[in-house]
């Protein structure tokens, strides 16, 4: 995962605003900073699925590291190739002097990964995704946004879009946050996945509450930390009766970045029931249909780790590794059948920064995963990269 980009800055005062028609509160403005940068990225993906055959083209694992999708219990060897230029990111940021003397802070970004639309048999065109859209007003922040149970300290510097995804909580999501210090507490969007009887996955449209966080960071000299916790509630109407059947979720999460000299190194540990949509990409529903038709959470665990090493100014690498599972119980796996008990992933790369703002990178991983019934596979992958920001 790399950082957003440098800034490009420019001033708007009240009165170019107001006849420029871009702030209906002209009046009220003092003066506006405007600030937008990006970056584009080419990624060139080699992987080889070493049990199963590759998903299509279009499939969201051939852009980046999925840790559900990869392939298990098959023959043989399946290779790809693949190139794109998806992450590409573009963002726009506004600073505006408020006349109550407070600042007033509005940001939206995008880029074209995992969206559905587009092909690779012409143009190679795709829609642009909203990432992130949110504005900020004194200690309140209110749009998408990461989710304020993520830890952003210990995302690894990957070629690959995450890293360790496997092991660490990853969600944008709408969301109401009030932040005072190192402290910050938020009500996000929610959302419940369940496994029902025979297996597979049912995304439920029946929840009420909102789902709650807790956060709290901190420094010491060269270490730097997070703790959060989750509450949720999980919803779905079983049997379609009007009469929601609702269990309580919970997460708690720590994470931890130490910096000595240029290298530093960063771990976290996340576990709790109901995690779902907010572990390893939703490799785990939150809850499942027992067989009494009520909703039951399942417990899952995420770990990461990784290190970096400057070998000069210019040239670092990086040792990252993942890994997640869930505490798949006897009920569930007799109701829904065979289901994934971890994933994992080992990655090495090298980047190499020829100037501040132009990096070029090669990473090779190994990433696996294994069912309750001792059924697994591996993927198999070297991605090389090259990125300018502006």
């Amino acid at each position: 995962m790399m950082a957003s980009s440098k800034k490009n800055t420019f001033k708007l005062t009240a009165a170019a605003a107001a006849v420029l028609g871009v702030a209906s509160f002209g009046a009220q403005a003092q003066e506006t900073d405007f600030d937008f940068g990006g970056y584009v990225k080419l990624d060139m993906l080699v992987s080889d699925y070493a049990d199963g055959q590759a998903p299509s083209s279009a499939n969201i694992g051939r852009q980046q590291y999925i840790p559900s999708i990869t392939p298990v219990g098959g023959e043989g060897d399946d290779l790809t190739t693949d190139f794109h230029a998806r992450q590409s990111r573009f963002f726009f940021t506004t600073n505006t002097e408020l006349d109550n003397g407070q600042t007033l802070t509005g940001h939206i970004e995008m880029d074209f990964q995992l969206t559905p639309d587009g092909d690779e048999r012409i143009s190679n065109s795709y829609n642009p995704r909203l990432r992130q859209a949110f504005l900020k007003y004194g200690n309140w922040t209110f749009g998408q946004t990461w989710s304020n149970f993520q830890d952003l300290n210990i995302l690894a510097e990957s070629v690959d879009f995450i890293g360790i995804t496997d092991g660490i909580i990853f969600n944008r999501q709408a969301q109401i946050r009030y932040t005072s210090g190192g402290f910050s507490a938020s009500i996000e969007n929610p959302e419940t996945t369940v496994t029902p009887a025979g297996g597979g996955r049912i995304i439920s449209s029946d929840g009420f509450m909102p789902d709650v966080t807790f956060k709290y960071s901190g420094k010491s000299d060269n270490l730097s930390w997070q703790g959060s916790v989750l509450l949720r509630q999980l919803t779905y109407d079983v049997g379609q009766t009007g009469d929601d059947e609702t269990t309580f979720g919970y997460g708690v999460s720590l994470g931890a970045k130490y910096t000595f000299g240029m290298d530093d190194i960063r771990a976290s540990i996340t576990t709790g029931s109901g995690l779902g949509r907010y572990l390893g990409l939703n490799t785990w529903n939150g809850a499942y249909i027992d067989a009494n038709g009520e909703l039951e959470a399942i417990d899952s665990t995420g770990i990461s780790f990784a290190y970096r090493h400057f070998w000069t100014e210019k040239l670092r690498s990086n040792v990252v590794y993942s890994r997640g599972w869930a505490d798949n119980d006897d009920a569930l796996l007799t109701l829904a059948g065979d289901m994934t008990e971890y994933t994992e992933r080992l990655a090495f790369n090298v980047m190499y920064s020829a100037a501040s703002n132009l990096t070029f990178g090669a990473e090779i991983s190994q990433a696996s995963r294994e069912t309750e019934a001792g059924v697994d596979g591996d993927l198999n992958r070297l991605q090389l990269m090259a990125m300018y920001k502006f």
